[in-house]
């Protein structure tokens, strides 16, 4: 029998160590590039950022579902809720801050990207407290 606590905690774990780095190493980093540099780093960067969370955030609701099967317990179904709820706001609280960045020619970077960019770094922090709660709530089901 494939063991989902164990794999949803993983999971979860690797979505939340990706988005802490992206909040806490990558953004400030990028924030101290020129504007340009700034937005030329930020859009492939999103790309991939997106395509890798999006597939974890997803792999670790259905362990997490798997593992509300396995016990019964609600709580697995409720971190793995919290873990999926990085999509719902991906795409309705930070999709129109990433379509305005994306649109940004290069080099019509300025004042407006910086403050965009700013902004993204923030609500991207919302997801590294989301995928840190999923894990929380993961480790104590299996404390």
């Amino acid at each position: 029998m494939l063991a989902f606590g164990p794999m949803a905690l993983m999971v979860a774990g690797i979505f939340t160590g990706a988005a802490f780095y992206v909040t806490f190493a990558e953004q400030p980093a990028r924030l101290t590039l020129d504007d340009r540099a700034a937005l030329t780093q930020w859009k492939p960067s999103y790309h991939r950022g997106f395509i890798m969370q999006a597939s974890i955030a997803v792999i670790g609701f259905l362990f997490g579902v798997g593992a509300w099967f396995q016990d019964g317990n609600v709580w697995w179904l409720i971190g793995a809720l919290v873990l999926l709820a990085n999509w719902p706001f991906t795409l309705f609280v930070i999709m129109p801050t990433n379509k305005v960045l994306m649109a940004t020619p290069i080099e019509e970077a300025g004042p407006k990207s910086r403050e965009l960019m700013q902004a993204w770094g923030k609500l991207h922090a919302v997801r590294t407290m989301l995928g840190a709660i999923s894990t929380a709530i993961f480790l104590w089901m299996l404390v």
